[in-house]
Parts: structure tokens; C-alpha cells; sequence
């Protein structure tokens, strides 16, 4: 089940990352792409980070 979640992480990540290189090239909003990129790469810190304090 956890490998479900980490592909799922990876395909959703390099999605993200293609988004934002087709908004570097002017095809999309970059005030779009780049919020988009940003959440994307916040989850896993923010989950991991929270896991820490509580523990």
C-alpha cells in the first residue's frame, strides 16, 4: 500500500514539474505553474516534519 502512495507521490511530482516547465516556456500562467510545483514539493515536508514533532 505504501508503494501505491510513493508512485502515485513520483508520477504526481513530475507532472508538477513538466506544468512548470511548460509555464517557463509561456504557455501557461507561471503564477499558475509555480504555486502548483510549490504544494507539490511542501507535502512530503510538511508530513515528515509533523511526524518529528509529535513523536
Amino acid at each position: 500500500m505504501k508503494w501505491i502512495f510513493l508512485w502515485s507521490y513520483f508520477s504526481l511530482a513530475g507532472i508538477a514539474l513538466l506544468f512548470n516547465l511548460l509555464g517557463l516556456l509561456n504557455l501557461y500562467p507561471l503564477y499558475v505553474t509555480a504555486p502548483t510545483l510549490f504544494f507539490v514539493l511542501f507535502i512530503p515536508v510538511y508530513l515528515i516534519n509533523r511526524q518529528k514533532r509529535w513523536k
